[in-house]
């Protein structure tokens, strides 16, 4: 009797190990109709959420992780990106981690709000290229806050991955120095952190959550807001700005996370594999965003779209962010705070 019949006559007694292996894995024994019951009480399925859909930048890298996870896994375990489907806010996405409802999600943008020790990364000027930041986020300070978020959230960090820095974008005029922001009223995220970094350079800060900003622009509640080249497209907020500064006044830096329960239910050499992939996706976000941070490529995208770019000398605005901003934020973070400033 060849292996291929034993399989198809006898699937609940042989090995796990031996029915993975044999008709192509658990994919071939699906498509051949084979033990869908087994097959389905053994495959592990797991959420990757988010709040936004593809194309933008944190979808594509979670929605690769996703397809890899199940791909690698081999069938162990099935792994989908669901990008603004039932969950379409931060918080939801994250309280769902939390509470087991989905395996792995992201804070996207509000990470210092849900995870309030991420504020360091977002201080105006603090981290001043991306070099610093993936040597401090995936050296022994991103360690520390897998540990503290593991400990404080129950969440395990799968990655941390970013936005790159943002930038502001407007329909009244474009920001060449500090002075231009007097009187602007620009959308922040619900985090004090952002706040801060508005008003010490000298605009209005209003704090909104992403899904009421484009009506909050059309409505002129708000004059503008911030966000990184790479998402001014996906996001849609060409449609209702006309400038875009290249100020670079904060780093977007956020995460995957994944409910720390399933984690460590999870064997070895499967956390092994989940880190390791996630780490290629950090990758993949991280060439997507730095490919188009850049004057150049900002100019590209979002002229031909109506918007003007500009790139005002940063100069001023640091020595502000130093003055106005820093001398609150470094007791607040201490070890933390002297840790990114080593870095540079």
């Amino acid at each position: 009797m060849s292996k291929d019949s034993r399989i198809e006559g006898t699937p609940f007694i042989l090995p796990r190990r031996k029915i993975l292996q044999g008709a192509g894995g658990l994919a071939g024994i699906l498509a051949s109709g084979q033990a869908p019951v087994f097959a389905q009480a053994k495959s592990q399925k797991m959420i990757v959420a988010h709040m936004n859909p593809l194309p933008e930048s944190g979808s594509v890298s979670m929605d690769w992780f996703a397809k890899e996870l199940s791909a690698r896994s081999n069938g162990e375990i099935a792994a989908e990106f669901q990008g603004a489907t039932l969950l379409t806010k931060e918080i939801e996405v994250m309280n769902a981690v939390k509470s087991g409802n989905i395996a792995m999600g992201s804070p996207a943008g509000a990470a210092a709000s849900l995870f309030p020790e991420m504020g360091a990364f977002i201080v105006s000027y603090l981290i001043s290229n991306y070099n610093q930041a993936y040597s401090i986020l995936n050296g022994k300070v991103g360690d520390q806050l897998d540990k503290i978020f593991q400990e404080k959230y129950g969440v395990k960090v799968i990655y941390f991955y970013d936005y790159g820095f943002r930038h502001f974008w407007l329909n009244k005029r474009p920001i060449e120095q500090p002075k231009d922001l007097r009187g602007i009223k620009v959308r922040v995220q619900p985090s004090k952190v952002f706040a801060d970094c508005v008003n010490g350079l000298g605009g209005v800060a209003v704090p909104l959550a992403w899904s009421e900003v484009i009506t909050a622009a059309q409505q002129g509640v708000i004059d503008g807001a911030d966000l990184p080249v790479v998402n001014m497209v996906p996001l849609k907020a060409y449609e209702v700005s006309k400038y875009f500064s290249m100020t670079y006044h904060n780093y977007g830096a956020t995460l995957v996370a994944m409910n720390l329960g399933m984690w460590n239910a999870l064997r070895p050499e499967q956390q092994k594999m989940i880190l390791d992939t996630g780490r290629e996706a950090q990758g993949v976000v991280r060439k997507i965003t730095e490919e188009v941070d850049n004057l150049a490529a900002a100019k590209r995208i979002l002229e031909p779209l109506g918007m003007k770019v500009n790139a005002p000398d940063l100069g001023p605005f640091k020595a502000l962010a130093q003055q106005k901003i820093w001398p609150q934020y470094q007791k607040q973070y201490g070890a933390l705070w002297d840790d990114i400033v080593a870095s540079r």
